[in-house]
């Protein structure tokens, strides 16, 4: 039974890594790696410097996000501790499968001032804050782009879908907001979870904090990609930075790999041509991205040496 348990894990990383092997084999074959290879040899660095700089503040705004969900669930976080646990949990998250891990050692390491449970809920709160950030833009780009389809070539019945995810979107919004007015009525659990996030993420003196943060880290990321793509001399519309490049790093989220390498490569190298742009110019942009956002994660293996295990405190 135990062997069951520790075997299961070991098997599920290693499908993860041969998932990414597989999906680099395949993207080198067919995104024509040695030409997205010759791009990045000649990468503007001055594009490449404001992208990390984008990036850079994406964590500080995260970081800021994270400390104001947990201050609105009884955890005090200090701004120099909510930043560097923030860098170590990106480290984490960009050197091992799942993506989720750096994640969860924030929850643990946060659990001191109200258990597990309660810095668990701060953690995954701030991380859905920050994707409905991004599917926000992205809504507002395919909303735009089925109206103003100004420098996309979306493929045939390529709108259907699109349609789809709008009406769905919207039905899922006004079920939430029905549900901030009426309140929960599910079960007792998952009503004082759902509380809980209206509460942290949702209520009224809170949720004009939480949108400018998610707001801007789902930009800065966004922003980043397009400067990605500037370094190698790809001209990206801006329609398509609203609607291609968002679900691009939606595809980050698929814990199918390490740290969304593979699937974000490949969803690059299929979304590159909707906006004229070749499969080898999508490939490229997506690993000037990676490589960017691994960079600017150094800072984190600096705290980690510096202060291995130390506590996140409450000092402002």
């Amino acid at each position: 039974m135990n062997l069951r348990f520790f075997i299961s894990p070991m098997l599920i990383r290693g499908a993860q890594v041969a998932v990414l092997a597989g999906l680099a084999v395949l993207l080198w074959r067919t995104g024509n790696g040695g030409e997205a290879l010759a791009m990045l040899r000649s990468a503007d660095p001055y594009w490449l410097a404001a992208a990390a700089l984008a990036l850079t503040l994406q964590t500080l705004l995260s970081a800021l996000r994270w400390r104001l969900t947990a201050a609105r669930l009884g955890i005090a976080i200090s701004r120099s501790d909510a930043l560097r646990e923030y860098y170590l949990s990106q480290v984490v998250n960009q050197s091992l499968p799942g993506g989720v891990l750096g994640d969860a050692g924030r929850a643990v390491r946060a659990r001191g001032q109200a258990g597990l449970f309660v810095s668990g809920q701060a953690v995954v709160f701030e991380r859905i804050a920050g994707q409905i950030g991004l599917l926000a833009i992205l809504l507002a780009g395919l909303l735009a782009s089925v109206f103003f389809p100004i420098g996309l070539g979306w493929p045939a019945g390529a709108m259907v879908p699109i349609w789809g995810v709008l009406i769905a979107s919207g039905c899922l919004f006004a079920a939430i907001a029905i549900s901030l007015r009426a309140g929960p009525v599910s079960a007792q659990g998952l009503n004082r979870v759902m509380r809980a996030f209206i509460h942290s993420v949702a209520a009224r003196d809170v949720w004009k904090q939480q949108a400018m943060l998610s707001l801007g880290t789902a930009l800065c990321n966004i922003v980043a990609f397009a400067f990605c793509a500037a370094a190698l001399g790809v001209a990206v519309p801006v329609l398509a930075v609203a609607t291609i490049v968002p679900l691009i790093l939606f595809a980050m989220v698929l814990p199918l790999s390490i740290g969304g390498w593979g699937l974000r490569e490949g969803a690059a190298a299929v979304l590159f041509p909707v906006f004229g742009a070749g499969m080898s110019e999508g490939l490229a942009t997506s690993v000037a991205f990676g490589l960017v956002l691994l960079a600017t994660v150094l800072p984190g293996m600096m705290l980690t040496w510096m202060r291995p295990n130390a506590p996140v405190t409450g000092r402002h």
